[in-house]
């Protein structure tokens, strides 16, 4: 078989076949595409002021507990 042949083998049935629908909604497919970026996006340093509010915080809860003296 020629090149040719081939070319227009490949050509007759590549225009006669349906195209195929996609496995995925475009609504998986995007939220999916979330879903990576959220697991693959590493947490974001804490700002002074969320340190301050935490340690604020741990201040609070220890003032609470009983002495256990």
């Amino acid at each position: 078989m020629s090149a040719s042949e081939r070319e227009k083998r490949t050509e007759s049935s590549a225009s006669s076949r349906p195209p195929s629908p996609s496995a995925l909604s475009m609504r998986d497919l995007l939220a999916s595409c979330a879903a990576a970026a959220a697991v693959s996006t590493p947490p974001r340093t804490p700002s002074a002021v969320a340190l301050a509010e935490a340690a604020g915080r741990a201040g609070e809860r220890a003032e609470q507990r009983p002495d256990a003296a």
